[in-house]
């Protein structure tokens, strides 16, 4: 096959840190960054939110060694689990919380089983990198932990976020 018979690639997903444009506007312009969206994973029994960077890639020290189905029934009688996708970002005042999306997890570590919507954490995960605030599925406990961890977190950047964030995390 010579080469202008092979079908032209394509640009796949591409994700990467810092703009390698530099505002020229060519190549690899649009590119994705997950530079300011960090992975806050909620142990809803514990009563402990942490981040976890593994979870950008579904390899959290709370989801390693689970085998993960869309099946709730496999992860019967299993903890249940928030991960949430926090976005940073910059306003005339200083960073604040854009985006805070939740996404569900159950895990059941005797059966090794957890309960996961991969499709639905990255459209969260998407859905807080354009600042969107969906929280409003998650039960009030989670969303007290959340409130909790965010304030403590960093309580000037809690003050700058949006009224949304505010409202929805008042339980």
């Amino acid at each position: 096959m010579t080469n202008e018979e092979k079908p032209k690639q394509k640009l796949g997903f591409t994700i990467i840190k810092n703009d390698p444009t530099d505002g020229h506007g060519g190549f690899g312009i649009g590119s994705l960054t997950l530079e300011h969206v960090s992975p806050v994973i909620i142990d809803v029994e514990e009563k402990t939110a942490k981040v976890e960077i593994g979870a950008m890639h579904a390899r959290s020290d709370t989801e390693r060694g689970i085998k993960f189905t869309t099946n709730r029934e496999d992860s019967a009688g299993g903890k249940l689990f928030w991960l949430v996708w926090v976005t940073i970002d910059h306003k005339a005042g200083g960073p604040y919380y854009a985006g805070v999306t939740g996404c569900e997890m159950v895990i059941n570590r005797e059966k090794r089983r957890g309960f996961k919507l991969l499709a639905d954490h990255v459209n969260r995960m998407d859905k807080s990198m354009k600042r969107h605030i969906i929280v409003e599925h998650m039960d009030d406990e989670s969303k007290k932990i959340l409130k909790e961890f965010l304030v403590s977190h960093n309580p000037e950047m809690w003050e700058r976020s949006e009224e949304k964030l505010h409202q929805e995390l008042n339980v």
